[in-house]
């Protein structure tokens, strides 16, 4: 009985101790996505986000989640999908880290998505509206308030707008 119960503590103790990391999860992605493995990509990354939900990479990989299918990478999946899923990480990274450095770019482009992809436009203008608000002095902050002014156009409107008031 005491053989029984030390090799299941040693197990425990082994498998505990060879937990794979958060930094090795996003290593471990990169070096997927470029072998162009993206499914398994996807799974380092969503993995390193649920195992370790409080480390300070978490964003970073969320950001990295978003652009796999902003880019639309993951070819089992329609494009529409894909922008969705882009949209949906690029948010998160927004609700669960606000404080991150990744935080107002994320939320930018969460609007961006949902604008120019998806023609989402009152899901986009109230991400724009929520970007100006929380990051007022912000760099993409104007091209937050241009985006809202040109929602819905075509490039030649935007083009015709934009020489009516060169004008």
């Amino acid at each position: 009985m005491k053989k029984y119960l030390f090799l299941v503590l040693m197990s425990l103790l082994i498998i505990s101790c060879s937990k794979t990391s958060d930094k090795e999860y996003l290593d471990q992605a990169k070096k997927l996505l470029d072998e162009k493995k993206t499914t398994e990509a996807v799974t380092s990354l969503e993995t390193l986000v649920n195992e370790y939900p409080e480390s300070e990479i978490a964003p970073q990989a969320l950001v990295q989640l978003a652009q796999i299918y902003q880019n639309q990478l993951d070819k089992n999946i329609k494009p529409t999908e894909s922008f969705e899923k882009a949209e949906k990480y690029f948010m998160q990274v927004y609700e669960k880290y606000p404080d991150s450095e990744e935080a107002p770019k994320a939320l930018f482009m969460s609007g961006f998505i949902l604008a120019n992809d998806l023609q989402n436009y009152d899901k986009a203008t109230a991400s724009y509206n929520l970007f100006i608000e929380k990051y007022p002095s912000h760099p993409l902050a104007v091209s937050a308030k241009e985006e809202l002014d040109n929602m819905g156009l075509t490039p030649e409107e935007i083009l015709k707008r934009t020489e009516t008031v060169k004008k």
